[in-house]
C-alpha cells in the first residue's frame, strides 16, 4: 500500500531533525514524504532539505504569503490541503506533525492493520511525552482516539468524509465521520509515539474559545457541549477553560456559525457522545 506523509511545518528547527530521522530509519519507510514549510522563519526549510537532498521520496515545498496569522486548526489543515495538491498518489494519506518521533516499525505496522482489515478508515499509534525522564501516555484523550499529529487515512476513508475541516476540532469531526460512514478507527497501543512537545504549549483564550466553537459546529447541542468543556476544563485543571470554551460556543450560536456537519452527521455525533457518557456511568 502506498503511504504518503504530509508534514505542515511552522518554525520547527527544534524538533524536525529528530523527526525526520524517525521517518528515514523506518523498517518500511513511508513511499512519499511532503515537508510543507509554512512561512517559517527560522531553519525549518534548510533543515528539511538537508533530508531532500539525501533521500529523493522526501519533497519539501515553501508556503509563502498564504497565511494570515495563527487562527486555531484552520492554519496546519491549510497548510496540509496545500500538500495535498503536490501528493502524487497514494492508498494511505498521513497528515503528521513535525514535533514526533516514530518506533521503527511505524508504517509496517500500519500497513499490516489496513492490509488486514478492508473496513478500516484511521489509524494510529499513542503518544507519550517526556515526565521525568520518563514517557508517560498523553493523557489528555482516551486511548482509542486517533490523535492529530500521527493520523493516517485510507483513501476511500478520507474521500468520503470530504477532508479535513479547516478549524479547530478537524482532529474529532473526521474520526467521527469515519465512523458515521461505517469505517473502523484503530489505535496501536504498541506503537508509542513519542509527542517532544506536549499538546496546549502556547495555548490562548483564543484556542480554547475555538473549542467551543467547534463543538457548536459539530452539532454536540448545549448540554453535550457543557459536559465536553467540563470535561477538557477539570483535565487541564482550569476552571477558566470552561467558560472560554463556552464563550466560543455561545459566539457561535449567536453568529449561527456554518456547521461542519449535516443534520444526520449530527445526530449520529450526538448520539455516539451519549452512549460513550452513558457506558462509562452505567
Amino acid at each position: 500500500m502506498h503511504i504518503s506523509i504530509i508534514i505542515p511545518a511552522h518554525n520547527e528547527e527544534q524538533y524536525l531533525a529528530d523527526c525526520l530521522t524517525s521517518m528515514v530509519e523506518q523498517s518500511q519507510p513511508p513511499d512519499e514524504l511532503l515537508i510543507i514549510d509554512d512561512n517559517s522563519t527560522d531553519n525549518t526549510y534548510t533543515i528539511a532539505s538537508d533530508f531532500a537532498s539525501k533521500h529523493l521520496w522526501i519533497r519539501v515545498f515553501k508556503r509563502q504569503g498564504e497565511s494570515n496569522g495563527h487562527i486555531p486548526g484552520k492554519k496546519v489543515v491549510d497548510t496540509f490541503n496545500y500538500g495535498l495538491k503536490h501528493v502524487l498518489d497514494y492508498d494511505l494519506l498521513g497528515k503528521f506533525d513535525a514535533d514526533i518521533v516514530l518506533p521503527k516499525n511505524y508504517f509496517e505496522q500500519m500497513r499490516n492493520h489496513f492490509q488486514g482489515n478492508w473496513k478500516l478508515g484511521l489509524c494510529s499509534g499513542l503518544l507519550f511525552i517526556k515526565k521525568n525522564d520518563k514517557w508517560l501516555y498523553e493523557n489528555i484523550a482516551n486511548k482509542d482516539h486517533v490523535r492529530g499529529p500521527i493520523k493516517l487515512y485510507h483513501k476511500a476513508c478520507f474521500n468520503k468524509i470530504g477532508g479535513l475541516r479547516p478549524a479547530t476540532g478537524w482532529d474529532t469531526v473526521d474520526t467521527l465521520l469515519a465512523k458515521y460512514h461505517d469505517f473502523e478507527v484503530l489505535t496501536d497501543e504498541n506503537l508509542k509515539v513519542k509527542h517532544l512537545r506536549p499538546t496546549g504549549h502556547g495555548y490562548t483564550t483564543k484556542n480554547h474559545r475555538a473549542k467551543g466553537k467547534a463543538l457548536f459546529k459539530m452539532r454536540y447541542g448545549i448540554v453535550l457541549a457543557k459536559l465536553t468543556a467540563l470535561k477538557m476544563a477539570w483535565q487541564a485543571r482550569s476552571a477558566r477553560l470552561y467558560l472560554q470554551t463556552m464563550f466560543g460556543y455561545l459566539e457561535a450560536f449567536f453568529r449561527n456559525s456554518p456547521r461542519f456537519v449535516t443534520k444526520p452527521e449530527g445526530k449520529f455525533i450526538r448520539n455516539y457522545r451519549w452512549k460513550g457518557i452513558l457506558k462509562k456511568i452505567a
